[in-house]
């Protein structure tokens, strides 16, 4: 599915939106793909010499492919939108570089009165890069 179908499901937009593409999705497990470029503004100071794609932003880039995976459970009450309120076992395993794409593999494994748990891993060349869970509260969209 299209950056359009990305973009009608969650609020975020270039430069900060972190998917390209959605591979596949169901009720509970999403896989989405972001091709870095290069070309993108944080690599001209984040280790310049020898360009890394920051951490944080590949784990960013994770929770909004599971915003769009709850985007079909919030489509009943467009005044909510997710938030992330926990990450938890973080453990970075690849570097990912200028012009790597990565597959971001989101699963919702439980929801419990507005809270959503789910488990996420970030892949580059089929290795995995990082492998995390975290939790979403929705809030209002302000």
């Amino acid at each position: 599915m299209s950056v359009e179908t990305i973009k009608s499901a969650i609020p975020h937009r270039e430069p900060f939106l972190l998917l390209d593409e959605i591979v596949e999705q169901t009720d509970a497990h999403i896989v989405c793909r972001k091709r870095f470029t290069g070309e993108e503004f944080w690599y001209a100071g984040h280790y310049p010499e020898y360009p890394l794609t920051p951490g944080v932003l590949l784990l960013e880039a994770a929770m909004q492919a599971g915003a769009v995976l709850l985007a079909k459970i919030l489509a009943d009450n467009p005044q909510k939108v997710p938030v992330v309120s926990r990450i938890n076992n973080v453990k970075f395993k690849t570097m990912v570089r200028p012009g790597d794409t990565v597959t971001l593999d989101v699963t919702l494994k439980e929801q419990l009165s507005g809270a959503f748990f789910m488990d996420a891993a970030v892949l580059v060349d089929g290795k995995p890069a990082v492998s995390f869970d975290f939790a979403c509260k929705m809030a209002p969209r302000q």
